[in-house]
């Protein structure tokens, strides 16, 4: 297992060659698990616009990680979240909801929402551990079979 301390987790730019790797593989998964119309996900030109706050996780100039946190009115939600295959259980997911959770801190929203699939149990998993409980849809989503919606709601922002 690697050494936590020499990850980092920064903002980043969807269309660098690294994150846009990450978010093709993630899409692949996404369309191989889940009819087309329970795929929520956001394409490149989406991460790229004022309300969206993208982040990648990187260990020596490789990126391993992705998630971004899209600001809504009167809550955050989580996005793009994706570990690249050879880092899963290396903290890495964990490092990115961390910053993502600082973000909406620090941005003033109470609230973190996030739908993912049914069949995502390492991510299901992961939300619960980190305080995320289910709820029902929210924003645009529709009531799809395959989706779990769940939020977090978030203190205030620590020192």
């Amino acid at each position: 297992m690697q050494d936590p301390s020499d990850l980092t987790v920064i903002p980043g730019d969807p269309r660098d060659a690294g994150a846009a790797a990450l978010l093709r593989q993630s899409h692949d998964l996404m369309r191989a698990l889940f009819p087309p119309e329970d795929n929520f996900f956001l394409d490149t030109d989406a991460l790229c616009t004022p309300d969206i706050r993208f982040f990648v996780a990187t260990r020596a100039g490789e990126t391993l990680g992705t998630g971004a946190l899209a600001l809504c009115d009167g809550y955050g939600e989580v996005k793009s979240m994706f570990v690249s295959e050879a880092a899963r259980g290396q903290g890495v997911a964990e490092a990115l909801l961390a910053r993502i959770e600082a973000e909406a801190r620090a941005n003033g929203l109470p609230l973190l929402r996030l739908e993912t699939g049914d069949r995502l149990g390492p991510a299901l998993r992961l939300y619960a551990r980190h305080g995320f409980e289910r709820c029902g849809p929210f924003g645009d989503y529709p009531d799809a079979a395959t989706s779990v919606f769940m939020e977090k709601a978030l203190g205030p922002a620590r020192g």
